[in-house]
């Protein structure tokens, strides 16, 4: 296989800026990736990799920024066609958009047209990985990881298991949600870069039984991902605590359950009490942001500033549909925008950091997708930072690096997106940026 060497200017990093400070992100204004059967091989100056690599095949995109793409840590992908549907908080929005729109995955052909379209979407926004939720239909989870399959793509995805407080049609068991997801491992799990994530919806969609069965097949699994939503509005906190009486608060459901530690992925996480929020730092499990979504169906404010000075593992998601962008860019803005209501300015290195290492870290991947180091998995991406006449003309204004990058985080779209390379493999056209 050839030897690529993408030159441009090169963002990756060496910690946790959240933790490390900004220092932690490093810049190679003229800097090179070298790529080579699906891995980096290495990343510095232009010029030196030129040197030392003589054969290489080039792709020079000039003043484009490589990055390694993006990591959408909570999604549902049944959802894409009601992405953008109005005016519902979150259990209207179930009942309204949701549960009709996921009845339709019962049929083969129509999972597979959704998962398709789904998986190029984001990829022409610079997304490389997701976690998805599926359906409660199998053929919905064969349907996702055949398509990323086809692409070459790194994703966690996994049956939505639900027994009550859904239509009958989306209704599963406690034995069945256990048996279907455990054959569901059994096909893709591990095969490629297919990663499988159990799922339950969230606690009012499952009895104790159900979430009870699902505990023991990720002890049984427990390579596996663990996705569900935690804390998202307040009227579903006091659902939970009609439906869980026994429970300290919403995290204790899942933990009685044993639904709780290294791998389990919980999105929003906004209403969280202090016990709660100090049992995820300790067992080590993850609190997936999804600002576009918060602020769409009025979900709240989360606490990023507060979350991460606890050390809590953040990740970052669109939450397609409920969140009303395919865009990681879009949600960079929106986390932006959130943290700024609560006295906090997030610099362009953290929220990049939480697009991409961040949202790996958070899935257990960063050993190998989120970053552009030697050894890693190659999926990244090229950015032209001048890529409106918007962002052009206030990114030929800047300064500094980081003062050109905001505009683009604040304003960019898929136009935005110049490259973007799979396993190695471009997928989209890697052209010269404009301007």
């Amino acid at each position: 296989m050839a030897v690529e060497l993408i030159l441009g200017q090169v963002l990756h990093f060496a910690a946790d800026p959240f933790a490390e400070g900004l220092e932690a992100a490093r810049i190679e204004t003229r800097g090179g990736v070298l790529v080579e059967a699906g891995r980096i091989v290495a990343v510095g100056a232009a010029d030196a990799l030129r040197a030392a690599h003589p054969g290489a095949r080039i792709t020079d995109l000039g003043a484009a920024l490589l990055s390694a793409g993006f990591v959408d840590a909570h999604a549902h992908y049944p959802q894409t066609g009601i992405i953008a549907s109005w005016g519902k908080r979150l259990i209207d929005w179930l009942n309204t958009y949701t549960f009709p729109e996921e009845m339709r995955f019962a049929d083969p052909a129509h999972a597979a047209a959704v998962a398709a379209r789904y998986l190029d979407l984001v990829l022409a926004h610079g997304t490389t990985t997701v976690a998805s939720f599926c359906t409660s239909h199998p053929e919905s989870v064969d349907a996702l990881f055949a398509a990323a399959e086809a692409r070459g793509m790194r994703i966690a995805a996994g049956k939505t298991c639900m027994d009550r407080n859904a239509p009958p049609g989306l209704c599963d068991t406690a034995g069945r949600a256990h048996d279907e997801s455990a054959a569901l491992i059994a096909r893709w799990h591990g095969r490629g870069r297919l990663v499988y994530a159990i799922t339950p919806r969230f606690a009012p969609t499952s009895t104790p039984e159900q979430l009870d069965a699902l505990g023991t097949l990720w002890a049984e699994h427990p390579t596996c991902l663990m996705q569900t939503h935690l804390s998202e509005q307040t009227e579903e906190l006091d659902w939970v605590r009609a439906l869980y009486p026994e429970a300290r608060d919403y995290l204790d459901v899942y933990e009685r359950a044993g639904l709780l530690g290294p791998g389990a992925l919980f999105g929003h996480c906004i209403h969280l009490t202090g016990r709660e929020r100090m049992r995820l730092r300790e067992t080590g499990a993850a609190l997936i942001h999804c600002p576009t979504s918060n602020a769409f169906i009025g979900s709240g404010l989360f606490d990023m500033a507060g979350l991460t000075a606890e050390g809590q593992r953040v990740g970052l998601a669109t939450d397609t549909g409920g969140g009303s962008s395919f865009s990681m860019l879009r949600t960079m803005a929106a986390a932006y925008e959130i943290c700024q209501l609560r006295g906090r300015a997030l610099h362009p290195a953290e929220l990049w950091w939480l697009a991409t290492a961040g949202g790996a870290r958070a899935m257990g991947m960063a050993d190998r997708i989120g970053n552009l180091a030697p050894g890693m998995e190659a999926d990244l991406i090229a950015l032209d930072l001048a890529s409106t006449q918007a962002i052009a003309q206030r990114s030929a204004r800047a300064e500094t690096f980081w003062e050109a990058v905001f505009p683009t985080i604040m304003m960019g779209d898929d136009r935005a997106i110049a490259g973007v390379w799979v396993n190695g493999q471009r997928l989209r056209p890697a052209e010269a940026p404009r301007g």
